[in-house]
């Protein structure tokens, strides 16, 4: 199957996800062997209009693996003629000429959708705006989970700030499209997850709940979504984080993940414990990264 763009995770059908994952499976043995130079005549630009430091750089780390080359900037919304107005549909047009592919982080919800239309080249969405998307990263937490157990009959608990949460939004969208799986959207009210995901939810069949107690939903689930939480939007005291007492109530195979990067809301004291897996899910980050150039750059 070809991919075009990676705009939104609802283009991704199941066969399309189990092709990425076998691909994502031989780019972790291309990476043991220290990478190919397959893709030594191929250029990725990575465009960010918003700071980031993991997924710009597990970006640009898969193209050079892969034997490529990189064209990056990281503050294009502050240095760039984007501040003389310039729109981003005229930017991608002339990148586009100078590369095979873009990577774009937009501080606009649609963004990467816009560059999309007009790109001569595969557009990757970074993320965009605050409450839009970032497929690239449920993709790689999927896989994650993947690497674990079945993915039908799944039941995941979302825990923190939903409401503007890309991955949680993101990855949403791709449980959706498995068997018997049941969602916990756990916040408080107000930071809930938005009304066009429990919709969307509604329409695909999928089961879920949503929670303020996290007490009653860590030990019910096979996989815990810790995201961040910053403080000054919770109106009471912290009750939407994981530390030891926490870690006591999780079931013994749970998975623990977290997009990271991390504030309150985990403890390091985590860290070390068998099921926190959020390091091995940052590292899966440059295969299925490098599964997804191949798999644009080879259609």
């Amino acid at each position: 199957m070809s991919l075009k763009h990676v705009v939104e995770s609802q283009q991704f059908t199941v066969p399309l996800l189990m092709e990425l994952f076998d691909r994502s499976r031989l780019m972790e043995r291309i990476v043991a062997r220290g990478g190919t130079l397959d893709y030594q005549n191929r250029i990725l630009a990575s465009l960010f209009y918003q700071p980031s430091t993991r997924t710009r750089f597990c970006f640009e780390a898969a193209m050079h693996r892969l034997g490529g080359r990189v064209l990056s900037t990281e503050h294009a919304r502050t240095f760039s003629s984007e501040i003389e107005a310039e729109q981003v549909e005229d930017s991608i047009r002339i990148i586009g000429s100078y590369c095979d592919v873009i990577v774009i982080r937009h501080h606009e919800t649609g963004g990467a959708a816009r560059a999309a239309k007009v790109s001569p080249v595969p557009i990757i969405n970074a993320g965009d705006g605050a409450g839009g998307q970032h497929p690239t990263q449920a993709l790689l937490d999927l896989y994650t989970i993947y690497r674990e157990r079945p993915l039908d009959g799944l039941s995941v608990a979302f825990i923190g700030e939903l409401d503007r949460g890309r991955t949680v939004r993101s990855l949403a969208y791709l449980l959706a499209k498995f068997e018997r799986v049941k969602v916990f959207f756990v916040s408080p009210p107000e930071l809930q997850m938005k009304p066009d995901i429990l919709q969307y939810l509604d329409r695909h069949g999928v089961s879920y709940e949503l929670e303020s107690d996290i007490n009653r939903v860590i030990g019910e689930v096979d996989v815990i979504y810790q995201t961040r939480i910053r403080a000054d939007r919770l109106k009471g005291p912290l009750r939407y984080a994981i530390d030891s007492t926490v870690l006591q109530h999780i079931r013994s195979n749970a998975m623990i993940l977290h997009p990271l990067p991390r504030t309150v809301e985990l403890d390091k004291k985590v860290d070390d414990d068998p099921r926190a897996l959020y390091f091995r899910q940052a590292a899966n980050g440059l295969y299925v990264r490098m599964a997804l150039l191949t798999m644009l750059l080879d259609g």
